[in-house]
């Protein structure tokens, strides 16, 4: 007898704890960043961008006009202004045993943002973001040069992606 009454409280407490997670679950407001309906396609599009002061930061601020305006190029009249700072480190990390010279490294690259509205300059998301890439070093000093030039390229596109998704995140709002 006892054995019932603890089977009937475990199936009410299972269908009650099923009852909650429901509840809890249908008031989750989760909907996909770019879709239609939040229209931060089209705050993105209107978009304005810093212009760049050394090679790198060109790098960044090519890769956030070609996501934020999916490669239609740079807004005429921009509502929102973000202002881009972007440094780039090379560190070497993997010494060679015969020498003082190194085989290896990465390369890091650190953006500092901040999105503005353009009528009132009001601060609406500020931060940054760092990217790194690796890259084997040559014996050769140009091959080496593109080889940091290129973990360059790939470390300031992925820090402008990480840019791009916390401004898209900040415009859904």
């Amino acid at each position: 007898m006892s054995f019932d009454i603890a089977c009937k409280l475990v199936r009410n407490a299972g269908i009650a704890m099923i009852l909650a997670s429901a509840a809890f679950l249908s008031a989750c407001q989760v909907r996909p960043l770019y879709s239609e309906s939040s229209g931060v396609v089209e705050k993105l599009s209107s978009v304005g961008f810093s212009e760049a002061t050394s090679r790198v930061e060109q790098q960044v601020r090519n890769r956030l006009i070609f996501l934020a305006s999916r490669g239609a190029g740079e807004a005429v009249n921009p509502q929102y202004r973000v202002e881009i700072r972007a440094a780039s480190a090379v560190a070497d990390t993997l010494l060679a045993k015969s020498g003082d010279t190194s085989k290896a490294g990465r390369v890091t690259v650190n953006v500092i943002y901040t999105l503005r509205a353009v009528a009132d300059s009001h601060i609406i998301k500020a931060g940054s973001r760092q990217a790194t890439a690796l890259v084997d070093f040559s014996e050769q000093e140009f091959a080496k040069q593109r080889a940091i030039r290129d973990a360059e390229n790939r470390a300031a596109d992925q820090a402008a992606e990480f840019v791009g998704a916390d401004i898209a995140a900040a415009l859904s709002r």
